[in-house]
């Protein structure tokens, strides 16, 4: 009896062993239907909004001294303390905005912004983008019928940070397919990538 009980033992042991490296399925789960599994071709249906999963990342300073923001463990803005960061040299500053820090999954903690407005008062700011962007909805001025199927999977937006004297701005940028050509004569022109404005305040 000992050795009948020994040998069940053993052979549940290994039983469990083997269902730990290959994986088991409960006996009464059913296999996936096939006719729903998607196959080389398949467009996926668009689904409105359009969410995102991760993000890409940037931060831009003006008007201040020793700005510094903390945002996804990478640290941007000036070196050192008594650093000006100047104006935007034109009204179209915002075009040249390009995001550096790419492939931030949703999200990590707020960002943590220390600066001097130009009149030399220091502040600090938590901004949560966490917060700011709680639906995960892309941000875009394009009309639905207008996005192409499957246009809107996978599509991963720039939030910008930008700190301009006293106020703290969010943007959000996205390449957003479209059926249309933006502009005639151009035959890449099928998108658009317009800069959102989410969320404002001023210190």
């Amino acid at each position: 009896m000992i050795q009948r009980n020994q040998r069940r033992r053993t052979m549940a042991a290994a039983a469990v062993f083997l269902c730990m490296l290959t994986g088991c399925q409960p006996a009464m789960s059913k296999p996936s239907d096939p006719s729903t599994a998607l196959r080389p071709g398949d467009v996926v249906r668009n689904k409105f909004p359009l969410r995102f999963e991760d993000h890409s990342f940037e931060a831009y300073c003006y008007n201040t001294v020793g700005c510094r923001v903390s945002y996804g463990n990478v640290v941007f803005g000036v070196e050192h303390g008594d650093e000006r960061s100047p104006a935007p040299r034109d009204a179209g500053y915002r075009r040249n905005w390009n995001a550096t820090v790419v492939g931030l999954r949703n999200f990590p903690p707020p960002a943590v912004v220390t600066w001097k407005s130009v009149d030399g008062s220091p502040h600090e700011a938590s901004v949560d983008i966490g917060a700011i962007f709680r639906d995960q909805e892309i941000l875009h001025p394009v009309p639905e019928s207008e996005i192409p199927e499957g246009a809107g999977y996978g599509i991963s937006p720039d939030i910008f940070l930008e700190v301009n004297d006293r106020t703290i701005s969010v943007y959000m940028q996205a390449m957003i397919p479209t059926r249309q050509l933006q502009v005639p004569t151009n035959k890449e022109s099928n998108f658009r990538n317009d800069l959102v404005l989410a969320w404002s305040r001023t210190y």
